[in-house]
Parts: C-alpha cells; structure tokens; sequence
C-alpha cells in the first residue's frame, strides 16, 4: 500500500506548485515600467514667438478694423490647414497664411493693397520671442534636453522668427509640416518628432500653444505642455494636457522633473 506523503513533502511540492504559478503569472503579466526620463523638447512655434504685433501692424494699417480682420485671419489660418489636410490639397503654412488673409480682408471689408498685404505677410518673418523664452530655453538646454521646433510654420519661417528674435543655435531642428505635407493635428506631423530625433514618444515633451495642438499632441502619445498664454479653457475634447503652464518657467519645471 502506498504511503501518503509526508507532511514536509507536501509543504515543498505546494509550494514549488505556487513558485510556479507565480513566475508564469509574472511572464504573463509584467510590472509596468516607470517613464523614461524626458531627453527633448519639441515646439509649435508661437509658444515660442509673440504674434500679437502683427494685429498691432493691421490696426495701424486699417484704423478701426485692423483688430476684426486680424482675428478672422487668424481663425481662417487654421481653419485652412485642417480643411487642406483633411481634403489632401495641402499647400505650405505661408500661402495658408496669405490665402486666409486675403478671405478676411473681403470679409471685413478692407481694401487690402498689395504694398498691405506684403506688409502684413512679412510681419511673420520679423516675429520676437516672449520675454520668458531666452532664459527658459537655455534651462532646458542646461538640464540637458534637446530643443526643436515641431510646427505648422515653413522652415524659412521658422528661420526668419529664430534669427529675428535673436535664438540663433538653441534649436536643433526646425520641423515643418512641409515634410510631411500634413498639417497638425494630424499624426505625420507630430510623428515627426520621433523620426528625426530618434526618441521614443514617452521621451519627448510637446510644447502647444494653442488648446487643440496640446489635444493632439496628447493623442499622438507626448507628454503635453500646454503654454497657455492667453490663459483659455481646456478644449471639450475629451482629452488632456499633462501640464498647463502660462510661461517657459512653468515649462521647465515640467520637463524636467524626475
């Protein structure tokens, strides 16, 4: 007749049963990993540069109605790169630009000259930086992050603001859309970000400025900052920045946390 176990024996066999269980519960299921430390930073331009002198130059040049054509020109700007990106009949940010200022211009009923719109249009190439923006960048250029713009704006935009505002070498790359011919909120454009800079999605910090670019960019998969400069609510799109901030400060200290 066999024996039953001993005592002992069944202690170690219930426990290398359990040893087991746990090991292949672990294979099955791992222990979620911490995020990776944020290495870079990538910018749509106007967290970056003030665009508030170019209504300043339409009210000068249209008294009383400079203010309304410079909002409608604004709203159309990117009214029309959702619509040319959603219809694949992309063209770059400047002519977006120029195409919605001459809409607004019609809709508000000004007499938009030649010698005005050229003015209006160069304003762009001539943009300063917010007074936060030297120090801010150079922070988290100390702390070791890597600085790009990820923007909507042409690349000779971009350059033009960059060398106008006097931030010459700070940013390693100068993203546009144009590369992708899609503007944002689309995934080409921020998908970008991790082709150029070689990073993962979880180590870049996207910098909005508008509440739907910080919607978007969180979408996508960035850790989100939404400078919010003109201190709006959050857009209803069912979605969130990690951070708001008004300020690169606010920026730095985000980005650069633990």
């Amino acid at each position: 007749m066999t024996q039953p176990p001993a005592p002992a024996q069944v202690d170690r066999r219930r426990l290398l049963r359990l040893a087991t269980s746990a090991a292949a519960a672990s294979t099955l299921a791992p222990a979620a990993r911490a995020q990776p430390r944020a290495r870079a930073v990538a910018f749509d331009g106007f967290v970056i540069f003030d665009p508030r002198p170019v209504a300043t130059l339409a009210e000068e040049l249209f008294p009383g109605k400079g203010e309304p054509l410079a909002a409608l020109w604004r709203i159309r700007q990117f009214e029309y790169t959702w619509l040319r990106t959603l219809t694949g009949r992309y063209t770059d940010f400047w002519t977006v630009t120029r195409d919605a200022l001459t809409y607004a211009a019609a809709a508000t009923k000004v007499e938009l000259t030649e010698g005005a719109r050229d003015r209006l249009m160069q304003a762009f190439l001539t943009l300063k930086a917010y007074p936060d923006v030297a120090d801010g960048l150079r922070a988290l250029r100390d702390a070791g992050l890597r600085l790009a713009f990820l923007s909507n704006l042409t690349e000779h935009m971009l350059e033009s603001a960059v060398a106008s505002a006097g931030l010459d070498g700070l940013f390693e790359q100068n993203l546009s859309t144009d590369r992708v011919r899609a503007f944002k909120p689309d995934p080409r454009a921020y998908q970008m970000g991790i082709d150029v800079l070689g990073l993962s999605r979880e180590e870049i910090v996207f910098a909005a400025f508008g509440g739907w670019d910080a919607a978007g960019a969180k979408s996508f998969g960035y850790r989100t900052f939404w400078a919010n400069r003109l201190r709006l609510p959050v857009e209803e799109l069912d979605v969130r920045p990690d951070a708001i901030g008004d300020n690169l400060q606010d920026l730095v200290r985000f980005a650069t946390r633990g």
